[in-house]
């Protein structure tokens, strides 16, 4: 067992802790997935059946990455590990139990897109308005019901839930869910929430099958065990209820994921669960730098709800964290261009270690723009994947109506691509006679002379029998050899050779690379159904870090911080720290909001291995308008003394010369620049003051009668008094003494302010 001794002390415990309950926090960058595929591997070593383990994760990759470890200190038995995301492990098992909830083995899982469409065509049909009942908007209503294993009959009882959809308006959010259901099912059909929604459903209902799989299950592990949904939690407690022997990785300290359905309790409270539970705690970052992991340890200490830890490195000392301040986002996004291109140029460094990491994806405007204009190469890492390009889409839906004839999604992409002369209104008539009929579209068209004669049955009725001749190929052929005869007889490599342009030439290619990608999927050795159904299967459930197939160049990054995590750079630029950005405008009601916004912060900080550049501008184009933009208060939280500031931060309060009054502004963190020639006398506040949090509940109070003596509160500002009062209503300026940051003079109706006392 030479392996453990690769290990340090902690790491080496938890590993050799296999039995019972067991929790291991993993601090960024302290060796998570090696004690994760050690302590798999170990079990296997001391006789633990493969098969008996089931491992979780919440990519593909991940999954791999791990299997491939385990199997270079076990041999080729980590190949039976039940090991993979949530999505694709309980699909496999919804495979083999969906005949007890009434679905064939073969059910289509629907994708994004393809829920969209479904539902776009739902809400037409219902005659609603599309901009009230945004498909966007229904669809995460939806999804957000089912993470919280809320059925179409609990969404439409719950009075909560009726009165929050009635008082905006849309009231028959329940029948567009109920009637979603009802089409999917028909459709034989799961999106990728059901296939947990319908495996609490199956384990529910089905004891028999819960107690097949809790003692098949006889060691779990679950990674990123921050990040699991209510839906996920109730899942794995169900299935380690018997043997116990549950070990869950994570960092609540990395949990960003909220606006997912993702639950931080799950990993806070989980001792509660497990009362004889081990805890070890990996706190030696091996990835960054000290000063990297200090600002990260300075930043994440402000928020309340954590599990305790002190992240520590032994790394070098590092340079200090470089902040950088500029005008404009355009002037920010030509610094930070430049800077990479120094910093290449100057240490000869490839671009593919640089990232830059924003907030939101509008952000990226000015970053392009900037590494255009000096020839940088990039990339938009989370861009549109090779699987959702509509050519590889319409040829996939042929697969999926091959394996399961009543996909109404896919019927309905295809059947007159390429063109074959079935419209739009014999479409709509096919899908109103289903409707009617309450069938499936597919048995309107298989037997489409029984319903409708005349013009255009003839072509209805040759769609039909070449796709009984796909399915009739695919009963006895590998994925490529049916794939391959569907591309030619479907006329769809037809039609885009006939293509003679740059775009119909390059998707002519991306098939080819399909057909190639298929090819190798039926000639794995590791695999025993190479069968065009299982293909499609790996295909619903890639995860997004696989659905690419660029490969790494040498480009720099560019990602919101949301797609970072789990990624690392030996150089990280994290952009846009600026109030009402980062933290965002929306988290800044909520003490809890506001702590994920931290904890994202902490999460891109910990991305940079070598060297972290800070920036923010002092104005930002929002919607045509030029804007000023105050720092970010999680700046004011960074220990100063790990900072390299290109300013002379106001450390107290001072004159100084600027181009704008900006008047009751937080300064904060900076003092401001000016352009040339225009002068004007402001104060500027304290470099380090203490970042306020709004009191829970905060909403602001009728100031209409506002007095002076009286106690307010500021939503960023703090707590203070009012000390004056002058001008008429509307425009009275309101002057307050702030405890934390001083005097202020504020404009009333736009203020803001909690009356106290």
């Amino acid at each position: 067992m030479s392996y453990l001794d690769k290990l340090n002390p902690t790491q080496r415990s938890a590993v050799e802790c296999t039995e019972g309950p067991l929790m291991i926090i993993a601090g960024a960058g302290s060796g998570k997935t090696r004690v994760i595929t050690y302590r798999i591997a170990h079990l296997i070593n001391k006789g633990v059946d493969p098969f008996n383990i089931l491992a979780l994760t919440f990519t593909n990759k991940a999954a791999r990455e791990m299997r491939e470890r385990i199997s270079a200190i076990v041999g080729p038995d980590a190949r039976n590990i039940w090991m993979g995301t949530f999505h694709s492990i309980f699909a496999r098992i919804l495979r083999v139990e969906a005949d007890k909830l009434g679905y064939p083995s073969n059910f289509t899982i629907y994708d994004t897109d393809d829920s969209k469409s479904l539902l776009r065509a739902i809400i037409k049909e219902q005659q609603l308005d599309d901009k009230l009942y945004n498909v966007n908007f229904v669809l995460n209503r939806i999804s957000s019901a089912k993470n919280n294993l809320i059925s179409v009959a609990e969404y439409k009882k719950n009075e909560t839930i009726q009165a929050d959809d009635f008082s905006s308006g849309r009231g028959k959010m329940g029948e567009l869910y109920e009637i979603y259901a009802q089409r999917c099912y028909k459709a034989g059909a799961m999106d990728f929430d059901d296939l947990l929604f319908k495996t609490n459903i199956l384990l529910k209902q089905y004891p028999d099958v819960l107690n097949k799989y809790q003692h098949k299950f006889k060691y779990i592990m679950v990674d990123e065990y921050q990040d699991t949904n209510f839906s996920q939690y109730i899942i794995v407690k169900k299935l380690a209820a018997v043997n116990r022997n549950i070990c869950v990785v994570g960092d609540d300290a990395q949990s960003i994921y909220a606006f997912r359905g993702a639950n931080i309790e799950n990993i806070l409270n989980f001792e509660k669960d497990y009362p004889e539970l081990n805890v070890f705690k990996l706190e030696q970052n091996y990835r960054s730098t000290q000063n990297i992991v200090n600002i990260a340890n300075s930043i994440i200490k402000n928020n309340t709800n954590q599990l305790e830890k002190n992240v520590f490195s032994e790394n070098e000392t590092g340079e200090k964290i470089k902040v950088i301040r500029a005008f404009s986002d355009n002037e920010e996004g030509k610094i930070v261009a430049e800077s990479i291109l120094q910093e290449r140029t100057i240490k000869n460094l490839d671009y593919h270690g640089f990232a830059i990491l924003y907030r939101t994806n509008a952000q990226s405007r000015s970053l392009e723009e900037a590494l255009r204009k000096l020839n940088v190469p990039y990339k938009i890492y989370g861009g549109m994947s090779f699987y959702q390009r509509k050519e590889i889409k319409d040829l996939i839906a042929y697969f999926r109506l091959t394996v399961n004839p009543n996909d109404e999604e896919a019927l309905k992409r295809v059947i007159n691509y390429p063109v074959r002369g079935i419209g739009k209104t014999s479409l709509d008539k096919i899908i109103v006679l289903a409707d009617e009929k309450n069938l499936p579209l597919w048995e309107i068209v298989s037997n489409i002379h029984l319903y409708v004669s005349g013009r255009g049955v003839e072509n209805i009725m040759n769609f039909a029998t070449m796709i009984r001749s796909f399915q009739a190929l695919a009963k006895n052929n590998t994925a490529y050899d049916v794939a391959e005869h569907i591309a030619k007889q479907s006329g769809i490599l037809r039609d885009l050779h006939a293509d003679k342009s740059i775009e119909g030439l390059s998707r002519y290619e991306n098939i080819q690379e399909l057909l190639n990608g298929i090819k190798e999927f039926s000639e794995r050795e590791d695999i025993e159904d190479r069968s065009i159904s299982q293909f499609l299967m790996d295909v619903a459930l890639l995860t997004g870090d696989e659905k690419s197939e660029e490969e790494e160049k040498n480009t720099v990054s560019l990602m919101t911080i949301h797609s970072s995590k789990g990624l690392e750079f030996p150089h990280v630029y994290i952009v846009g720290l600026e109030e009402n950005l980062f933290p965002s405008q929306m988290s800044l009601n909520s003490r809890q909001d506001l702590e994920e916004e931290r904890r994202l912060f902490y999460v891109a900080t910990t991305r940079a291995e070598k060297k972290l550049t800070l920036t923010y501008a002092t104005s930002r184009f929002k919607f045509g308008t030029l804007n000023n933009s105050e720092p970010s208060r999680f700046l004011d939280e960074i220990d100063p003394k790990f900072l390299d500031l290109d300013f002379n931060p106001a450390k107290q309060q001072k004159e100084s010369s600027l181009s704008v009054d900006f008047g009751d502004e937080r300064k904060g963190f900076t003092e401001f620049a000016s352009k040339p020639k225009i002068t004007a006398k402001v104060k500027t506040t304290q470099l380090l003051a203490k970042a306020h949090i709004p009191t829970e509940g905060f909403a602001p109070s009728d100031t209409s009668d506002l007095q002076v003596g009286m106690e307010v509160e500021h939503e960023r500002f703090g707590f203070g008094k009012v000390i004056n009062l002058e001008g008429k209503k509307p425009d009275i300026k309101a002057t307050i003494f702030f405890k934390e940051l001083g005097q202020k003079q504020l404009l009333l109706k736009f203020a803001k302010l909690r009356i106290v006392s």
